[in-house]
């Protein structure tokens, strides 16, 4: 069943755009027989849970954090996270680079934006993160690395609506890298689109979808 779910989600979309599969709450045979499939990138959402699972699985595994990170529990996934998704604020990034020079790792990050209406949704302002990206705190973090952006967009069935968020996102990402990342090549993750609305979200330039009860099946 898992495979047939990763066959279909691949075969409908662009190359260009990377798949996380989203294996938050699931067993590890569960992400053992994705993995078998031949998929390599997963999302968890919950620090301790992502730890135990990389210290098990297959060791080629690329661990992506997409949840709310408390900066008490950076130092669990410092280790093993290959990307962040969700930073949200130059305290959390200090912790993350603080880890990322305990365990000798420049840890790749995305700044995570508020784009959707529902107020219970994490993520910065435009304006927030051009304070964080000018700050002298910023400036002096070596074992980070800012890549890209990442947004959710509102769960509602409104599909102009969630398609106007992710053009939003999209239009933040443009600004960024014009104003921030110009002399950068790495800054080129759009991080938004997950199982009920990655197909738009790759219309509005997705280039990484976080995709999870459409492979998995409902949650748990």
């Amino acid at each position: 069943m898992i495979n047939e779910n990763l066959a279909t989600i691949k075969n409908s979309i662009p190359s260009h755009v990377t798949l996380v599969a989203v294996s938050k709450t699931k067993p590890n045979e569960l992400i053992q027989e994705a993995y078998s499939s031949g998929q390599r990138i997963f999302g968890e959402n919950k620090a301790q849970e992502l730890k135990n699972k990389a210290e098990v699985l297959p060791k080629d595994i690329e661990w992506h954090f997409i949840g709310h990170l408390q900066r008490n529990k950076v130092k669990y996934i410092a280790p093993y996270a290959s990307l962040i998704h969700s930073i949200d604020s130059i305290k959390l990034l200090i912790e993350v680079n603080k880890q990322g020079l305990n365990n000798n790792r420049i840890i790749n990050c995305l700044l995570q934006f508020h784009i959707a209406t529902e107020e219970t949704k994490f993520g910065l302002s435009l304006e927030e993160a051009k304070e964080l990206l000018t700050s002298n705190e910023f400036l002096n973090l070596k074992n980070i690395k800012i890549v890209g952006v990442m947004g959710m967009a509102s769960f509602i069935n409104n599909e102009e609506q969630v398609r106007n968020e992710f053009i939003r996102l999209k239009h933040i990402f443009t600004q960024l890298n014009n104003n921030f990342f110009k002399q950068t090549q790495t800054f080129q993750t759009i991080s938004m689109g997950m199982s009920g609305d990655y197909k738009i979200a790759i219309e509005e330039g997705s280039t990484m979808v976080r995709v999870g009860s459409a492979i998995f099946g409902n949650r748990n």
